[in-house]
């Protein structure tokens, strides 16, 4: 007759428990549950089906998941959803008013400024970023600041002529 298996011990260390948490995600507030570990990045994605923001290296370094945190640009991947609570958080798919472009998008389009399009909406989070801050007015500044946007294709001399296009066109403001 076969031993009976032993009986599991109980976790050394239990998991914690999923938090309440509520985002505002392009204007629509939502409650999620998530892990204490969970990224923004992945309750975007994996909780709320918004997969235009794009994981790349997940350690904070392509870009590819700029996402505007309160206005500001952020790399959802190194940011805890947990800490996020009561934020406004816009991704690309809420930069567009209705069926109108936002002007980044727009201009990426007239300047061809993607070729795969992997990078594409973390490029136009940071650039709409970039030009909410104000502080880029030269080809040079709007290189540096946007050099934390990696773009595999090597579309930058598009993507900076986007950019340029909507600064001159707004006079250095956003849509």
């Amino acid at each position: 007759m076969a031993p009976k298996p032993a009986a599991r011990p109980a976790e050394k260390f239990p998991t914690p428990a999923k938090i309440a948490i509520t985002l505002v995600v392009n204007g629509a507030a939502h409650k999620l549950e998530v892990a204490p570990w969970t990224t923004l990045l992945d309750a975007l994605r994996e909780h709320l089906d918004l997969t235009g923001t794009k994981k790349g290296c997940d350690h904070g370094q392509c870009g590819a998941c700029t996402v505007l945190l309160d206005g500001r640009r952020i790399n959802a991947c190194l940011a805890l959803a947990v800490m996020q609570d009561g934020a406004a958080v816009t991704t690309i798919e809420g930069l567009a008013s209705g069926s109108t472009l936002h002007a980044l998008q727009q201009a990426f389009i007239e300047h061809d400024a993607f070729q795969c399009g992997y990078c594409t909406p973390g490029q136009i989070c940071s650039a709409a970023g970039l030009i909410a801050e104000g502080r880029a007015k030269t080809a040079d500044e709007i290189r540096e600041l946007m050099s934390g946007n990696i773009c595999r294709c090597g579309a930058y001399p598009n993507i900076l002529a986007a950019i340029e296009s909507v600064l001159a066109r707004n006079g250095g403001a956003g849509q």
